[in-house]
């Protein structure tokens, strides 16, 4: 996977002028039983979603560079399982940022968090909360290196939100998190009864980008 990603598809990317893909691989994987990787590929249009199997196929460099993977037998695939899901932007973070980090790449911390809602409405009042809320913003003050905040268009756990913050290490993702919690803005909007009860379960992703991760 390592070595299809990086020498066919994020180079086939790049020449459709989709310059910032990332990959990230799970803190847990070293001693995790199902290795887990993240593959973020931002897209100006939902157009180019499905346009991109048709582009690839096309791309005749991409087609030698990944032999090994798009030619894989049957019975030595090069993954058990793949999910797709599709984001669309916040109003209030409609493009994806590039995080400002000068750690050590093996010190970094992705944060990928997944909000999920028990109907569709409370949901909707879930991302309210981030937009007219305001929690974007607090995020955006209190220095979370915010990469994206998006709605979950298709996946396996709708209805849900998910967004991706990052850090230099550990120890400052937690420092930020304690002053998140102790924030008045915080205190005040969780305080608000509009808002009570509208996340049902929360699902935390550790993660660090590879060597050849965009960023």
């Amino acid at each position: 996977m390592d070595n299809y990603l990086q020498n066919a598809l994020l180079p086939a990317l790049h020449r459709m002028n989709i310059k910032s893909a990332g990959v990230f691989k799970s803190l847990a994987n070293d001693t995790a039983k199902i290795k887990s990787l993240y593959l973020l590929i931002p897209f100006s249009s939902a157009e180019m979603i499905v346009t991109i199997p048709a582009k690839l196929n096309a791309d005749k460099q991409y087609q030698t560079d990944g032999t090994e993977y798009i030619n894989a037998e049957y019975k030595t695939p090069p993954y058990d399982r793949m999910e797709n899901i599709v984001l669309q932007a916040f109003p209030l973070a409609p493009k994806m940022q590039l995080p400002q980090l000068k750690s050590e790449r093996k010190e970094r911390v992705y944060e990928l968090r997944s909000y999920e809602s028990s109907t569709e409405k409370i949901y909707a009042n879930k991302v309210q909360m981030f937009n007219d809320g305001d929690e974007i913003g607090l995020f955006k003050r209190l220095g979370f290196n915010a990469i994206f905040y998006g709605e979950v268009l298709a996946g396996s756990k709708m209805p849900n939100l998910m967004y991706m913050t990052s850090f230099e290490n550990m120890d400052e993702r937690n420092a930020h998190w304690k002053s998140f919690v102790d924030d008045p803005h915080w205190k005040k909007l969780i305080a608000m009864p509009e808002y009570k009860n509208n996340i049902s379960h929360i699902d935390i992703m550790f993660l660090r980008p590879t060597d050849y991760s965009d960023y």
